[in-house]
């Protein structure tokens, strides 16, 4: 089946894949709609993240890749709706992102938090996300 992951510096030597971490363990989203994954994509760019490119790929392919690399996947299925905070992950990006995309493999991963915000409810995370596209416009 084809699906879509977001790659940083596509078709560079410095080529990455987005993951994001939950409970302690790295997750490659593979979405099913290419639609979902361009808007994942734009709001990891509006909270500058970077500007990640939408490549459809061969699941068996990344989940070949997740297994060498130790990662794991989720499958973002279409018209997907989140029924846990884990799960509103997968369709709005996480407040940190990796300091220093670049891959070294001496170097451990550093966090940096995108906001010192509270903890969102529900109804301020739809506020927020709307400003987001808004500001897309």
């Amino acid at each position: 089946m084809r699906v879509h992951v977001l790659l940083f510096n596509a078709r560079t030597e410095n080529e990455g894949i987005h993951t994001i971490t939950i409970g302690g363990r790295n997750y490659v989203l593979m979405f099913e709609d290419e639609d979902d994954a361009t808007r994942y994509a734009m709001l990891l760019e509006a909270q500058d993240f970077g500007s990640p490119t939408v490549e459809a790929l061969e699941d068996d392919e990344i989940k070949e890749f997740c297994a060498e690399a130790s990662y794991d996947w989720k499958l973002v299925p279409k018209n997907f709706r989140p029924s846990t905070p884990e799960e509103r992950l997968l369709l709005a990006p996480p407040e940190t992102n990796l300091e220093n995309p670049d891959w070294d493999s001496t170097a451990p991963p550093e966090r940096v938090e995108r906001s010192s915000a509270p903890p969102r409810t529900e109804d301020s995370e739809l506020d927020r996300i709307r400003q987001q596209l808004e500001k897309l416009l």
